[in-house]
This record gives C-alpha cells, structure tokens and sequence, in this order.
C-alpha cells in the first residue's frame, strides 16, 4: 500500500491554508490589499482562493478584458509568500451578457426561462456560454499559467443545477440514442409500455416535468445520469484551454455536502484533486456528535473517491448566514471542526470567506476578517491560532488513512429510492440509515471508506451495503467473489431490489446477491410513526449478542435459504420469522438484516464483535467515551493519530500501551488525560503495521 503521496502542489509542499478572497469587492480602495496582507501573515495563510465571480471585474463589457488589477494582486501575493488557486468565473454571469445572449439563462422543469440574478443561472448545453467561457478560460491561461504565484485552477464554483431548454433536450436525446441506440432497447430499459408510454420518436421525449412526465423511473433516472454528464463534460470543456496551457497545473472544482444533484463518482474522474466545502451546524439541541457523523461521513467520501488527499475548500472561521440559525462556534469548536477534516484526509483548511463583503446576500457570512477590520477579534485569533498549529504539520501532508472497513453508497442506487413509490413513502430515510451503521465504525475508531460500484472490494476485511436497491448484476457477482475469499459482508433489507435501469429482478430478492446471502426476501413491511416491533437475538448466537432491540419503518418478511438464524422477529404476523442471519461462503461470510433496529446500541454491539472477528485495525486500541472518535492517518513509519471530542462535555481519554508524543508539544503523552469539552488531541507512535 502506498501510505504517502506527493503534495497536491510541488510549489508550496506544506500545509495549505487560508480562504477565498474577493479583491475585486475592495479596487475602489487600493489600502485594503496592503491591510491584507498583513493580515495573512498575521493569520499563518499561504494560500487565497481568487477570482471566483470576478467576471465583470474582468471583463466589465463584451470583448474589453481589463486584467491590471489581477497581474497588480498575484505580484504582490506571491512576493509575500502567498499563493493562489485561481479561480475561472463561470459560477456567476455578467448581466451584459444575459442582456445580449438570454439563452444563456437556465430554463426550469416547468419550462420557463429564468431571469437574471443568483449564480449558476446558465446553461451548461448553451453554445453562447460555451464560447465565452473558451474564450475567457483561454485568457486566463494564456496570462497566468505560468505565473510564480497561481499553484492550480479553481474551476468555477460548487457546479450543480439542471436546465431544460430546447438544447438540453437535444442533448438528452443525443445521450440516450448513444446509450441505448434504437427506441426499442430504450422502450425496454424504461418499461414504457406501463401507461402506454411506448415512445415512438425520439422527438417525443423530454425531460421530466412538473406539468409532464414524472412516473418513468427509467426515464427520471436517466435524466439524473444525463444531468451529471452534462455537467462534466461542460467542466471538461472549462479545463481543456487550461491544460492546453499548462497540462501540469492541477483543476479542481469545489464540491458540495452529499451533494444529491451530481453523481460526485463520475465527477472525480475528471478532476486532478478533489475539494469540498464543508458547514456543519454546529451546537444545536440533539447531538454534536450526529453532526460530526454526517461530516466524518462527507470527509471519508471525499479521500475515498480518488483514494488521495482532499482539499477542504470553504469552511467558516465562525457562522454562515444562510442556515436556519446562524450559531457561533463556541470555544474550541473551530479547531475542533477544522482538525476533523484533517484527520479524515485532507491536506488544507480554507474558509469563506477571507473579508466579510460589505453588502448584498453575505454581508453576514463568516469571514476571518470582519468588518471591523482589524486582528483584535476572537475568530481572528482562533484562525492564527491553527494557523500556527498547522504550519507545525507539514508531516502529514501526503500521508494515507489505512482503512480496511468501507460502506457501500452510489448515486444512481440513491436517486432509484428515492423514486421507488413504496415501501414508505412518508419517509425511506436512506441518507439517515447509512450514517447508522458509518456511526458504529466512527465510535469504534475505524478507519472507513466509502466505496460505489467501481471501487476494489479485496482491500476490505469488512464492507458494509445498506439499502442498495438498485444493484447491478456484475456489483452482486463481485461482492459474492470478495466473500469467497475471505471478506466478511453486512447486507441490510431494500438491497436488490432492481438493475441498473430500475426494473425488477425477477429470480427473488436480493437479485443478485440472494445466494451470496443463503435467504429469499419475500415481502417488506412499511411501518408507521406509532409502529413499533423488535428483534430477538437467538440463544448461543455465534455474534454472543443477546437481548431484544427495537424496530421501526421497515420490516423484510425474509427465508432462510442455508443462512443461519441469527434473530427473530418478536411481533406482528411474521413473529418468529428470521430478522438477522450468517451465510457462509468459501472463506468468509455474509450478513443480513432485515428489519431497520432503531436502537443505535444495537450497530455498536454488532460492529465491535464484526471488526474484532474480522480483524479490522482501529486508530487505537482502547474504549473511547461516547462522542469521542479517533481518526488515523499514517505514512507509513510514523502514524498520527486524532482524539476528537464531539461528546459535549469534559471527558478522560485512556490510551493503549503504545508510545505516543504530542505533535503539537513535542512532549510524550501521558497514559490518561482530561480532553476538554470540544477538545482535539493529535498524537504521533511509531508505526502499527496495516
């Protein structure tokens, strides 16, 4: 295993850090530039993110480019030792532009074109706005590829939406005729002879609209894929001046929290470094620690989807203005969130923004510097706090997280729920159910993947598959070889349901995993709010699990076809039936659940007998408190291990009999420590072999 990479920039090999910055906000006052970079070099940053909706600073009319300002701004940057990832600024459009060229405006489902204003209000199929972002990009590259200053391109801005104008639908049709190639194989894959919908010309099919076509699971879901296609293949055209230029210059396009418009799989492949831009909500009544899954969970998805170091892009030094409730983060949550990215794998902290804009939609927004304008500010000197902390961890940077655990979540498995009509339409709670059995992993301190369809199965001791619905027959036959070998697989009810064009598999559920798994899922029960049943574990169960747990939402009426009997249900007609079972396969085995346990001590006592049986590795050998997690990241001979305080409260942190340094002291780290409410620990041992 290759347990370090190179630096995602040759230029500055050492921790990036530092924010999106807006110049062209402030050219009406030439002081500001100055205060500001006395200021980041107050603050430890070596790195701005520029330009990002520059375009009419830019460019202020059609054909007259004005970059003075911009060669002024990288000059003095860069002979101050700050760095820039230089943004193209297709995110937001001029309005000379949508004056002159309306097509370029985004058309809706409900097929009327917008107005100007907002961002990402353009169409990516538009042959006008394709030609001026060439052009644009052109420039750009033609003028600063090469400049000492510019250490990679930062490609628009968080890419989402859809349009459905006349070109995007001759672009959909084009999609699907070199998919499917005749009508009838696109007739079949839908199953439009439901309702009559049999088309018969390509011309008859649009995309789906409110006051149209809404019911053809096929067509909905194709219309996703050819959503994430379109997209890619427009940052594709972004980047092809860029790397015409100056292939070595690495693009990047900033991504967004479980993004559900994009299939971010397919959009990896096409960039050279993934980034992401992360806003936890912090502090509300329930649980830190619920919050901290759900990121861990987005941090993990992020490493995992090129199996390299990420970049956190945009964060907050302190609130956003945007979520329901613009919360401060309370002492130590800063530090706490920012480090949380770096144990997961990412190898830069950077905010939004670096100056608090002074008027229009986030004038409140966030900002290391506020609109006092000065240092002697609490968020100020939280970020030069971990600014300094991180300029003390260039070690880390390139370093790998050794997982030997993943949980199994695709796009278009995600998007086919969402669309299936049955068993609960009140609420299938997919996200939620993935982060359930992520949270027992996180608990224990396992370093975890998050793999898709395409992602090698034999690295994994443990793989974890909820709710794949949608399952492709080549997906099944390669989880069945991985439990053959050895692997050890946890399958949960609603998996197998249909193919990759969302039909039915005909031979039984869980299609193509039903031998893999030794049981025939019959029926599935949707539960209401008020349902309760219970799952009862077997006397002398070979998991030693024993009790009753709760159930809730969905129920699988399951056969045992060679599985062993694990759990029973308690209620209901079905009483007695198989809720839990083992299959075994060659060298390993296979689990199934078929019921959704409400109770998270459940997953936590199942994960912590499955990872000891299969030998998973954890960050460190010890019982954490609740709400505590360690993350691990390792070179290879030194492993830095992360003890991170979610909980709410003060807590005593016990280690295991290794021998560990505080990276930040240089000091050995005692056997057992108080890690203070919000509190963050990084902690260096010689290597454990993985």
């Amino acid at each position: 295993m290759n347990y370090k990479h190179s630096p995602i920039s040759s230029k500055l090999p050492v921790f990036m850090y530092g924010a999106d910055y807006n110049p062209d906000q402030w050219l009406h006052d030439p002081g500001v530039l100055d205060e500001d970079i006395r200021l980041m070099k107050l603050a430890h940053c070596n790195v701005m993110s520029v330009g990002i909706f520059s375009w009419v600073a830019l460019e202020p009319e059609e054909g007259k480019f004005t970059f003075e300002w911009l060669d002024r701004l990288l000059d003095r940057l860069v002979e101050n030792g700050i760095y820039v990832w230089l943004a193209t600024p297709s995110g937001a459009r001029p309005a000379w532009m949508s004056e002159k060229y309306p097509e370029v405006l985004r058309v809706e489902a409900n097929r009327r074109r917008n107005l100007h204003g907002h961002r990402h209000n353009h169409c990516y199929s538009s042959p006008v706005y394709r030609e001026k972002v060439r052009i644009m990009n052109s420039k750009l590259a033609e003028r600063y590829t090469h400049h000492p200053a510019v250490i990679g391109w930062h490609v628009s801005n968080e890419y989402g939406g859809e349009c459905h104008c006349d070109y995007c639908q001759e672009a959909f049709r084009t999609w699907l005729r070199n998919k499917y190639g005749t009508l009838d194989a696109l007739n079949y894959a839908w199953w439009t002879a439901f309702w009559s919908h049999t088309y018969t010309s390509w011309l008859q099919i649009e995309s789906p609209a409110p006051h149209g076509e809404t019911m053809v699971h096929g067509h909905h879901l194709d219309w996703r894929r050819f959503v994430s296609h379109q997209t890619i293949d427009f940052y594709k055209h972004e980047i092809a001046p860029l790397k015409q230029a100056n292939p070595d210059l690495p693009c990047t396009a900033n991504m967004m929290d479980l993004f559900y418009g994009l299939d971010y799989r397919e959009f990896a492949e096409a960039v050279d470094v993934i980034s992401w831009d992360a806003y936890p909500t912090w502090h509300e009544a329930d649980s830190e620690a619920r919050i901290a899954v759900w990121f861990s969970f987005n941090h993990d998805l992020f490493r995992t989807l090129k199996h390299r170091p990420f970049m956190l892009m945009e964060s907050t030094p302190s609130q956003t203005n945007w979520q329901p409730v613009s919360k401060l983060k309370r002492p130590g949550m800063h530090r706490l969130s920012s480090l949380q990215a770096v144990a997961h794998g990412s190898d830069t902290v950077q905010y939004f923004q670096w100056r608090k804009s002074r008027g229009s939609s986030e004038k409140f927004h966030g900002a290391v510097v506020d609109h006092v304008g000065h240092e002697h500010t609490r968020v100020f000197q939280d970020v030069a706090a971990l600014g300094k902390t991180l300029s003390q961890m260039s070690g880390i940077i390139g370093t790998q997280v050794p997982a030997e655990a993943a949980i199994w979540f695709d796009w278009d498995n995600r998007w086919a729920i969402h669309d299936a009509q049955g068993p609960r339409n009140s609420g299938i709670h997919y996200e939620e159910t993935v982060m359930q059995h992520y949270h027992s992993l996180w608990e224990l301190g396992v370093p975890t993947d998050i793999i898709g369809s395409k992602d090698d199965l034999a690295r994994y001791k443990l793989i974890v598959v909820p709710m794949a619905y949608l399952l492709r027959e080549e997906t099944g036959k390669r989880m069945e070889q991985y439990v053959e070998r050895g692997g050890t697989l946890v399958v949960t009810y609603w998996t197998g349901i249909v193919d990759e064009h969302d039909l039915c598999y005909l031979n039984g559920f869980p299609g193509p995993l039903r031998s893999t798994l030794g049981i025939w899922a019959e029926e599935i029960d949707g539960l209401h709010e008020q349902d309760r049943n219970a799952l009862i574990m077997s006397s002398g169960n070979v998991l030693g699990l024993e009790g009753k747990y709760e159930i809730h939402e969905l129920c699988e009426i399951i056969h045992a076809e060679g599985a062993e009997v694990l759990a029973a249900y308690e209620d209901d007609f079905y009483a007695g039936g198989p809720a839990l079972t083992i299959n075994r396969l060659g060298a390993g085995q296979a689990y199934y659940l078929a019921a959704r346990v409400s109770e998270q001590r459940f997953y936590d006592s199942l994960y912590r007998k499955l990872v000891d049986e299969a030998g998973v590795k954890r960050a460190i050998d010890t019982v954490l408190p609740d709400g505590v997690t360690a993350q691990l990241r390792t070179d290879g001979e030194q492993d830095y291990v992360f003890l991170l305080n979610f909980s709410g409260q003060e807590v005593e942190v016990c280690l295991d009999a290794a021998v560990y340094m505080d990276i930040e002291s240089g000091e050995p780290a005692p056997s057992s420590f108080v890690l203070p409410k919000h509190g963050s620990v990084i902690l260096r041992r010689e290597h454990h072999s993985f």
